[in-house]
């Protein structure tokens, strides 16, 4: 029987059926991260833990040598890492909390200082997130290398946190960040076009520490760290001139290793694109008043863009068709610039400028001999051996430097895409990939007081 409008009177017990499939989908969505993070951890662990026994077998002896026990280090340090792994899990949450909840820039702040004393100057700087992007590359490409649990944990806890709420970990645990926040007194406004350039540095930095980690090169994040040096009080002077250089340079570029060298930051920007909660600039309506616009020292803050085009649609849609068809053009363009770099870039590895340093000694025999080729002789290994390594070596640097010629057009055509795309904006909002999450749009905000 129905009723005048034609809607059913008689309406069955069963409608608090479908409110399930929603809490299904929810908790769907919550736990694919997690399962994701498990299968990687167990994808970088039991190649390592099959082959680690068979890449260091035990030396063979012909006199009456006995092999010494191995020694068990001191439980401080075993759980040391555990720790810094703990430390910066909870204070993840609490920023995040602070954040997201409170919208407390304050609190920040103290979780800040508080990480850049502990995991900073109390840790030298160690364990570093940043830096484990070398460790989880390496697993992946060599089944000999082992890569503890806690490396491992350590790489992907911030991703999956900034994946659900933004580059929280950027913001307030970071201790690279803090110590450049520190100095960030007079930030001027970077230009548009510069901070756009500058900005796809990070990613050709990702794409030698991958190439290098990979080739087993060297872990060059470790190697040209500009901060380790002052938190550990000392190093060589070109480190802590370097690590001098940042911090001068943030006095008016806020957070210039941040923004336009950090190559964890790549990752961390294409995880929080797709964040399931970020920072919101006003708790209510947005007034319009651009305070917000100058506060963010890092330019993370967007404009509205109104729904009208600033030109003819046809005239948009015929400069994004070429991009497009630019793109694979870049692309071929950075595999041949990549394939022209192999021969310079594979001299970093130490058997390949070993290797040219013994050609260049047996050509000229008045050339000056180094202290690894006096030690190679010194061994009787045989150079045509070493000569058929390093050419191995070289031309994995011949595939590597290709792809990565090829990620450099794909990175410099996407930009150049992204930039091409007309979005639409009512309000002033913060750039999810750019953002820091560090909440100092709070206090410029004429409606903070709303906040509950």
């Amino acid at each position: 029987m129905k009723a005048r409008g034609g809607f059913n009177i008689q309406q069955p017990t069963r409608n608090v059926q479908p409110n399930k499939a929603p809490l299904r989908r929810r908790c769907y969505g919550l736990a694919r991260p997690l399962i994701g993070l498990a299968l990687v951890c167990g994808a970088l662990l039991l190649p390592g833990q099959v082959f680690a026994e068979a890449r260091f077998p035990a030396p063979e002896f012909e006199s009456a040598y006995q092999i010494p026990s191995p020694t068990t280090p001191h439980p401080d340090h075993v759980s040391e890492p555990y720790v810094a792994l703990g430390y910066i899990a909870v204070a993840l949450a609490v920023a995040t909390y602070l954040l997201l909840k409170r919208r407390s820039r304050r609190g920040v702040a103290i979780v800040s200082v508080v990480s850049l004393i502990y995991l900073g100057f109390w840790r030298d700087g160690c364990i570093c997130v940043i830096g484990s992007l070398q460790n989880v590359t390496m697993a992946l490409f060599d089944p000999g290398y082992t890569i503890p649990l806690v490396i491992v944990l350590t790489f992907m806890l911030p991703l999956v946190v900034t994946l659900f709420f933004g580059r929280t970990f950027c913001g307030a645990v970071c201790p690279l960040g803090m110590i450049q926040d520190v100095v960030a007194l007079r930030p001027v406004k970077v230009p548009g076009w510069v901070d756009q350039s500058l900005g796809m540095v990070p990613h050709l930095y990702l794409g030698l520490t991958v190439l290098f980690a990979a080739t087993g090169t060297g872990f060059i994040i470790c190697q040209y760290d500009p901060f380790v040096s002052i938190f550990r009080l000392g190093g060589s002077f070109g480190m802590l001139l370097l690590g001098g250089a940042f911090l001068v340079g943030g006095i008016f570029v806020a957070r210039p290793y941040c923004r336009y060298l950090c190559p964890y930051s790549v990752l961390l920007r294409w995880t929080s694109r797709f964040s399931r909660t970020h920072l919101r600039i006003t708790p209510a309506s947005c007034v319009q008043c651009r305070l917000c616009e100058n506060s963010c020292p890092y330019g993370a803050i967007r404009k509205p863009v109104p729904a009208a085009l600033p030109e003819p649609a046809r005239q948009g849609r015929r400069r994004l068709g070429v991009l497009l068809v630019l793109l694979p053009v870049l692309v071929l363009l950075g595999a041949v610039a990549g394939y022209a770099m192999h021969v310079p870039l594979s001299t970093a590895h130490p058997t390949v400028n070993l290797a040219e340093q013994m050609l260049l000694e047996t050509r000229n025999p008045t050339v000056e001999q180094t202290v690894e080729s006096e030690a190679f002789r010194g061994a009787g290994r045989p150079v045509a051996e070493l000569y058929v390594e390093a050419l191995g070596i070289r031309r994995q640097f011949r595939i590597g430097t290709i792809l990565l010629g090829c990620w450099m057009g794909l990175v410099i055509g996407g930009k150049l895409i992204a930039l091409a795309v007309h979005r639409v904006r009512e309000d002033y909002e913060p750039d999810r990939a750019t953002c820091l999450s560090c909440g100092r749009c709070y206090a410029s905000c004429p409606v903070k007081a709303e906040a509950t």
